[in-house]
């Protein structure tokens, strides 16, 4: 068996198919790549291929192992990618700096994160001048090459991408770019080639009914022949004798009447289009009217609020201060009465003894009791 005639199955679904249907890499088919979307990675900002319906992270494999290693990354010093795992860099800046020396600027985002390839850009068939890493990527890939491929893209040198020094997200969005321009020409191409092909069959039908059409004879000029009105009705006549003197006359174009509503330039889309940018411009107007009346209602809005916040406050202040004096004016009370409680007894016990003194006194006074002997 030949390689054209071979099969491959795919890694997913396991059907058979040409090997140029199948996705680089992963070799997957057309169904399982719509089915699994490419995204991009949070970390390393890299694409991959989704494997699992269920699972839909947005991190790579890789990532997810460094990530279970040494824990979150943090930005790099270079590119600004969230992807230094050890230290201040990530891998790819790390690998590409011990092989091709310190970065460069990237003239497309300003930054010091594409590395000079030097001599080894001769090597590049696609690109003989210097980049960053994703211009090497961009390259290899139109020249057939996956990153998926490699076992270790992080230490790849840089190139230009369009005579400019471009870092590696910077490329990827040209590359995608690129892609979504070829994509948009080759789907206008098939238009175009879709519409000229119907374009020819709509004539060459309209050709072949033109060509069977029969050759009517012209009325007005009947009249004109023939001498007398009788003779004009009579087919045998007049009609015969003219069908086979007077000739078909030419074909006239067809005109397209003064209303005819395919024509975009017509009075009827003009007014119609006039009429539309008269409502846009009212509505536009409108709305521009009530988000100023929603702007002035909601800074009355934040005013009441604060307002009714102040007031709150200057309440609640009020309000613990007269509890406050409350509070001090009954303890006040409590300790006056407790004063008078004690002046109270301290008096009630003076009159007590007072009363015994007076008592004591009177009786001593009787007579019962015998002189003193000097």
């Amino acid at each position: 068996m030949s390689n054209s005639s071979a099969l491959f199955a795919c890694s997913r679904c396991f059907t058979r198919h040409p090997f140029e249907e199948l996705s680089p890499g992963q070799q997957l088919c057309k169904e399982c790549r719509g089915a699994f979307p490419v995204v991009k990675c949070t970390y390393c900002r890299s694409e991959f291929q989704q494997t699992n319906k269920v699972n839909t992270s947005t991190i790579c494999k890789k990532c997810e192992v460094n990530v279970k290693a040494y824990g979150k990354p943090t930005a790099c010093e270079y590119c600004n990618i969230i992807a230094a795992f050890i230290g201040n860099k990530c891998q790819r800046c790390t690998n590409s700096e011990r092989k091709y020396g310190p970065p460069v600027t990237c003239e497309q985002c300003k930054q010091k994160c594409a590395f000079d390839r030097k001599d080894e850009d001769k090597k590049n068939t696609l690109c003989m001048k210097v980049g960053c890493f994703t211009c090497n990527f961009f390259n290899e890939d139109f020249a057939g090459e996956s990153d998926e491929n490699k076992d270790d893209d992080d230490s790849l040198g840089s190139v230009i991408v369009d005579g400019k020094l471009l870092c590696w997200l910077c490329t990827l969005s040209f590359k995608r770019a690129l892609a979504k321009t070829k994509q948009s020409d080759a789907e206008r191409r098939a238009h175009n080639k879709m519409m000229a092909q119907k374009a020819a069959k709509n004539k060459e039908v309209k050709l072949r009914g033109h060509n069977k059409r029969p050759n009517r004879v012209d009325v007005t000029k009947i009249g004109v022949t023939t001498g007398g009105g009788a003779d004009n009705n009579n087919p045998d006549t007049g009609g015969g004798n003219t069908g086979t003197n007077s000739q078909p006359p030419a074909k006239m174009p067809r005109m397209k009447p003064p209303g005819d509503p395919l024509d975009p330039n017509s009075s009827d889309h003009v007014v119609a289009m006039t009429q539309l940018k008269e409502q846009m411009a009212s509505l536009q107007k409108q709305l521009a009217v009530k988000d100023s009346t929603i702007l002035t209602k909601d800074k009355l809005i934040t005013e009441l609020k604060a307002k009714h916040f102040t007031t709150e406050n200057e309440l609640r202040i009020k309000m613990n201060n007269s509890q406050k004096d409350h509070d001090k004016k009954v303890e006040m009370l409590h300790t006056k009465i407790k004063t008078l409680q004690k002046e109270v007894a301290t008096l009630s016990k003076s009159t007590k003894k007072e009363r015994l003194a007076a008592s004591s006194g009177g009786g001593s006074g009787s007579g019962t009791d015998s002189p003193s002997i000097p």
